[in-house]
This record gives structure tokens, sequence and C-alpha cells, in this order.
């Protein structure tokens, strides 16, 4: 028998991995289907698609659950995106879609992570999209923080989104002292208590997209279930030793309201990082300060001697306590630690 001569012809050559030009060009997916984000977990987007009709009352909506694209990259999604996608979005049970792009914000709130021992001035974003952000402060039980409201004051600003002060347990403490403060500010407000009238409230909210934001333990949770009957938020009860609440919410969830409109509930939180935000971006949310600051030296930090903010107050333009709340604002985005000790 005869020995088989070869060739190079009878050898198989694997290409290698960068054989495959690369293009940027990216697929348009221009049958995709717009979502809006509802809850975030764990790498999951819980997307809320709305199948057409030809009339309103025709129009069905499903929840479909997706993960992000790989061509999204590093690209964060929240709760309140607008996004794109494709693959199966029927909704069913162990069905996974893609979100293949986000659609451009109006907003963007966001906070540093100050709050922790790592402290990195990272910033965090939280909600897209919404258009009234709803501080909720207790009058009592715990009470009032008013440097934590101005911190969300400030975020609000930043984020261009409209601030309402929303006031509860009402029947542990009465509203015009705080009230008082933050009207030179035209903040608009409104005053609850558990089990009472919550007419005001949702007047301000109906028709439009809400995020809710306090520390833990001023009742949002419990404000979040009377506003959505079949929301389930759990409860939680403030420490008496501590003077604090415990945190219920773990993450952030768009909820609908039966009225029209949407209202975004958010995790607790004991600190909000402003590290992210510029001196004249803090300085902005204390318009009763801002004329004070012409005649301030050129780079004025507002914290040091020869700042002329303390002879603007000296003449009694405006309240010691809001300069007093100003700079604790800008030394915390220095590091300082903020606290209502």
């Amino acid at each position: 028998m005869r020995r088989r001569e070869y060739d190079e012809d009878d050898v198989r050559v694997r290409p290698g991995k960068g054989s495959r030009p690369r293009t940027r060009i990216r697929p348009a997916h221009e049958d995709a289907v717009e979502g809006f984000v509802v809850a975030v977990d764990r790498g999951r987007y819980t997307c809320l698609v709305e199948t057409e009709g030809r009339r309103k009352k025709d129009r069905r909506r499903r929840t479909v659950t997706a993960m992000k694209a790989r061509e999204l990259g590093r690209k964060g999604i929240v709760v309140g995106d607008r996004v794109a996608l494709v693959g199966d979005v029927s909704g069913d049970a162990d069905t996974l879609a893609r979100v293949v792009r986000v659609e451009p914000r109006t907003s963007m709130l966001r906070r540093s992570a100050d709050d922790t021992d790592d402290t990195d001035g990272i910033e965090r974003p939280i909600v897209a999209n919404a258009e009234q952000l709803v501080i909720v402060t207790a009058l009592a039980d715990p009470p009032p923080r008013p440097r934590m409201i101005d911190r969300i004051l400030v975020a609000a600003f930043d984020a261009e989104i409209e601030p309402l002060l929303c006031l509860t347990k009402s029947d542990l403490a009465p509203p015009a002292e705080l009230v008082a403060q933050y009207e030179p500010l035209g903040v608009p407000y409104v005053v609850v208590q558990k089990g009472g009238d919550l007419d005001a409230l949702r007047d301000r909210l109906t028709g439009h997209i809400s995020v809710l934001v306090g520390h833990s333990g001023v009742g949002k949770s419990t404000l979040v279930n009377a506003l959505v009957p079949d929301a389930n938020r759990a409860v939680s009860h403030v420490n008496a030793i501590t003077g604090r609440g415990r945190h219920t919410s773990s993450s952030a969830v768009a909820l609908e309201l039966p009225e029209g409109g949407w209202i975004i509930d958010t995790p607790g939180v004991r600190s909000f990082g402003l590290a992210h935000v510029s001196v004249e971006t803090v300085l902005a949310g204390f318009p009763d300060l801002v004329e004070g600051t012409v005649e301030c030296p050129k780079g004025c930090t507002h914290l040091a001697d020869g700042c002329a903010l303390d002879a603007w107050v000296a003449a009694g333009h405006a309240d010691p306590a809001r300069l007093e709340s100003l700079r604790r604002l800008l030394a915390s985005r220095e590091g300082a630690p903020d606290t209502d000790d």
C-alpha cells in the first residue's frame, strides 16, 4: 500500500481571533418597542410596555423583564428611563428581552456616595425623567432635619426638577416653624398626617412623574401605601433610642397613581452627597443669599474670612441660619460630615 503524501491543503488552520473585521456600525433596531423602567434588580430591568390600539381604551400594558445589551457598555439604566427593547417582549414567564437603547433623559437626580466610610465622591444616579422631587419630612418622631432638606433642595436645583416639601405627622407637631423657614425660598409645601386627607398632595402628584425622597422613619412608605393601595411597601418604626428609622425600601420602584401619573419611591437615606455639585449650583439653592455674593473676592469659597456674605447677613438681608446651612453644605462637599445632632 502506497503511503499518502500530504501537502498544505490538508492542514486545517483555525482563524485567529482578530481575523474578523470589526465595524462601528451598530444595528438600528428599528423594530424595537418602547418600555418604561419601573424597577431595577441585580442587572434585571422590569419594564412596562404598552401595546398598540386604535383607541386609547383598547391599549393594554404588559410587564417585560430585560437585561442590558452588551453594546450599551457601562451606560447605566435607572428607574424612570425610557428604553428600546428587542428580543422576546411578550412578557411571558421565563422570557428575557434586551435593552438596546436608552432614550434621551429630561432630568437625572443624582447623589454622591459620601455617606459611607469609603467616600469616593462618585455620582450615583437615582431616578431619570422625574418632573417633581417630593421631599418627605416628618415634623416629629423623628424631628425634622433642615440641613438634609437643604441638601435635597440643592440636588433638585442641580437636576432642574421642581421641589415639593411634604410635611408628615402633623398630628404630632405643628408645621408653622418649618414652613416659615422655607417660605422665603418659595418652595411649595403640603401638610399631611397618618389617616388624614391626602387630596392636596394628590392634586400635586396627578399627571406628573414624582420622586419621593426622605430619610428613614419619616412615613414615606406609609404615604406611598395610602396613595397606591396595592403598593404594599414595607413600613418601619423609629428607634426610640437613636431617633432614626430603619431602611425598609431597598431599591427605587415606580408606581402608577390611580388618578394618573407616577410616584417613584426611593430607599430612605441618612445623607445626601453633593460632591458632584459645583459651588455655584449649591449657592443657587439659596437665592436669598445670591445677591450678597456680589462683593465677594474673586474665587471666594464662602467659607473663609473675607466673604461678603457675613456683612450681608449682619445687615439683616438674610437669616443667619440660612448662611450656616449654606456653609455646612459647602463644607460637606469637601469631606466634612453632615449631621443633625
